[in-house]
């Protein structure tokens, strides 16, 4: 095991053992934590009574954070030419089709987001074993399979994020950065626990949210009284 530095221990002596804190003060606390010299991601996982094994349980959804990722998100758009100038007018990194399928077969996938039209899924498709294990495949159901390429692209780079619970029956997803203020890190996972909270699986018995945790890269976890986050 790493030995822990000054700053870590630091840290970590901020953080009350068995203590589950209000999300206003974990919002606040994960801020005093992080020992990173950059801008860290701060990070939401919550472990659902879920069995995700079990298609009536699988909890998959979006959220729009209202203050952004703090992320500057690479979007690709694989579409047809007559497509290609709405996605630039909105904002896409990358436009295209053939020419980025072909890069994509070659082992290139240095983007964050793929969004598609319906016309091309059929070429699009046969990338599934490239981008799938990298959660790059576009899917309707969060909105990277539309003919609306122009707001699709524009959500995404507002903000706009998709998530879905592991194997495990937790959900891990980034909701802002360490320099934003405690207020925006707070109503940025206030959002994604009310959206989540909204698709709770009416096969999901018992406790559904099991555990919430907030946390920084390579921060402790600060533990959430689930009881203490309004609308869910």
């Amino acid at each position: 095991m790493a030995r822990l530095t000054k700053n870590q221990k630091a840290a970590l002596s901020k953080i009350e053992v068995g203590k589950a804190y209000s999300l206003q003060e974990a919002a606040a606390l994960v801020k005093d934590i992080t020992t990173t010299r950059f801008d860290a991601s701060v990070d939401i996982d919550v472990r659902l009574g879920v069995d995700p094994r079990k298609a009536n349980q699988m909890v998959r959804g979006i959220a729009t954070l209202p203050h952004g990722t703090g992320k500057t998100v690479r979007v690709l758009v694989l579409c047809t030419p007559d497509k290609e100038e709405e996605a630039k007018a909105a904002g896409a990194d990358y436009v295209g089709l053939d020419d980025y399928i072909s890069k994509i077969e070659g082992g290139w996938t240095d983007v964050d987001i793929i969004i598609t039209m319906p016309s091309v899924m059929a070429k699009v498709g046969k990338l599934g074993r490239i981008l799938g294990p990298r959660n790059l495949m576009p899917n309707p159901k969060t909105g990277t399979v539309t003919s609306d390429i122009g707001k699709a692209v524009a959500d995404v780079k507002a903000g706009k994020i998709d998530f879905k619970v592991d194997k495990t029956g937790i959900i891990h997803t980034s909701i802002g950065k360490v320099s934003f203020p405690p207020e925006k890190i707070y109503e940025n996972a206030l959002e994604v626990l009310q959206t989540i909270s909204k698709l709770k699986p009416s096969a999901a018995k018992g406790t559904y949210f099991k555990s919430i945790y907030l946390s920084s890269t390579m921060s402790p976890g600060i533990q959430i009284e689930t009881k203490s986050v309004a609308g869910i």
